[in-house]
């Protein structure tokens, strides 16, 4: 008896994601030594269910525990289906171990950037500020491919899935919403009214 092939199991238009993404801060500024970062909740790229913050430091090595931290204690945490980061890094050089995230939140996710990064330009920056550690992360990630119009990193989920919850989540502009609107509520919150795009 010859074997039915199953249909492949497509993700539900209502799948939940957290989109994450730091505030405006003053680079230049010694005083300034802490960064608001926002993630919101989304229903796919229609409803937003929730928002939630932490603060990181300035080009500190604190990024991955604080957002591990405020994802595991987020009330939506088990309905979640992936993360969604505006780049790999926050707060400057404060760069997000994407492999321990996914490890500790049991969530998969997904680096998002609009154009593909000058890696000669990042590893540079980094050399001179000797943070070897954070650029020994950054070489295992695997490298940005093209997906719609973007440029994507995932980790813990297969390319095509990846995708496919991208083409989900973007309604409004080339980034999905919960990193779009993630943008708008901390440079809102920060400068008083937000300014550029996620």
């Amino acid at each position: 008896m010859a074997s039915v092939a199953r249909p492949k199991q497509q993700i539900k238009k209502q799948v939940r994601v957290l989109g994450i993404d730091d505030a405006p801060f003053d680079k230049f500024n010694p005083l300034q030594r802490q960064v608001l970062v926002i993630g919101t909740v989304y229903r796919g790229g229609d409803y937003m269910d929730g928002v939630l913050s932490t603060y990181v430091e300035k080009d500190g090595i604190d990024a991955t525990m604080k957002i591990v931290e405020m994802v595991n204690a987020c009330k939506f945490k088990s309905q979640l289906q992936a993360i969604f980061l505006n780049g790999i890094s926050v707060a400057g050089f404060n760069v997000i171990n994407l492999p321990k995230l996914h490890e500790l939140t049991s969530i998969p996710v997904i680096a998002v950037v609009r154009d593909y990064p000058n890696f000669e330009e990042f590893y540079g920056a980094m050399e001179k500020l000797q943070m070897t550690e954070k650029m020994a992360w950054v070489k295992k990630l695997p490298k940005p491919v093209k997906a719609e119009k973007v440029y994507i990193q995932p980790v813990g989920i297969s390319l095509p899935k990846a995708t496919e919850l991208l083409k989900i989540c973007t309604s409004h502009a080339e980034v999905p919403e919960c990193l779009r609107i993630a943008h708008i509520i901390a440079s809102g919150l920060v400068d008083g009214e937000s300014r550029g795009r996620a």
